[in-house]
């Protein structure tokens, strides 16, 4: 009988090592940031952020979303977020940064939480876990944006922000960004609906209504393009020359953080730097 056994155990166990093992659930207490697929979280060991004081152009923004960062990890009432406007000006950044200095002065209280659009879905799922958890936790949406013709999404995710049987639990607070200030795109045919123009922009504009904060950022200026540079510059030792730099943006088409970023990089490629 034994005989007969063997090769069919020795077929198992190769079998069992061509099929990835079943992953054990992340602990949700031992690691600053985790990355939700809509089943499971995957950790993160290190968040990847800029020191605040390199995040310049955008004062106004870092006191609002740092501050209401540390009262969520406080354990403190803080606002769900939306941090809309232009492409390449931080908003990503600048909610990873606040992150990190939340979890400098609160060791161990807060923890960051991405979710790709496609995984919103399971986003009930990911609350369920959360609310059970002796920590606070910042659920953070980038880019987020809807196709065409999706109401669902949307009504799902106001349901989540505000007063949903399914909302989201006490200790999680929600952070998106979008390039829209409604988040859902608008067109001039809302204004011709013959019964009632209102009610297709006020449902759209419902959801950037629930939360508690929405906060703006704006393409910069040419000052504000050359000082971040110049933060950047002091903090890595990199010499620079504000024509060239200039320059630089006017062959991207563009001024911003993302596009002073890549100057900085060049800056240090030619040096023969790492940054």
């Amino acid at each position: 009988m034994n005989d007969e056994r063997a090769p069919l155990e020795r077929i198992a166990d190769a079998l069992e090592k061509l099929v990835p093992g079943t992953q054990p659930p992340a602990s949700w207490t031992d690691h600053p940031a985790y990355v939700w697929d809509g089943a499971q979280a995957r950790p993160v060991d290190c968040i990847q952020a800029p020191a605040l004081d390199l995040l310049r152009g955008v004062d106004a923004q870092k006191e609002t979303v740092l501050g209401n960062v540390i009262r969520h990890a406080a354990g403190h009432a803080a606002h769900d977020m939306l941090l809309w406007g232009a492409r390449g000006m931080g908003k990503s950044a600048l909610l990873r940064s606040s992150i990190a200095a939340a979890q400098t002065r609160y060791p161990g209280s807060i923890a960051l939480v991405q979710v790709a659009q496609e995984a919103l879905s399971g986003l009930s799922g990911l609350f369920s876990r959360l609310g059970g958890i002796d920590r606070q936790f910042l659920v953070f949406v980038d880019d987020l944006g809807f196709e065409e013709g999706d109401a669902s999404s949307p009504r799902l995710l106001r349901s989540w922000l505000e007063g949903g049987v399914e909302a989201r639990p006490g200790n999680v607070r929600l952070a998106v960004t979008s390039n829209r200030r409604a988040i859902v795109a608008r067109h001039m045919s809302e204004q011709d609906d013959p019964i009632n123009p209102r009610d297709a922009v006020d449902d759209r504009l419902a959801l950037a209504d629930r939360f508690g904060l929405s906060i703006g950022f704006h393409n910069c200026d040419q000052d504000d393009y050359l000082a971040i540079i110049a933060g950047y510059a002091e903090h890595y030792a990199l010499e620079w020359e504000k024509a060239d730099a200039l320059e630089w943006s006017r062959r991207r088409g563009a001024r911003s953080g993302r596009v002073a970023w890549q100057y900085v990089t060049e800056l240090a490629g030619r040096a023969g730097k790492a940054i």
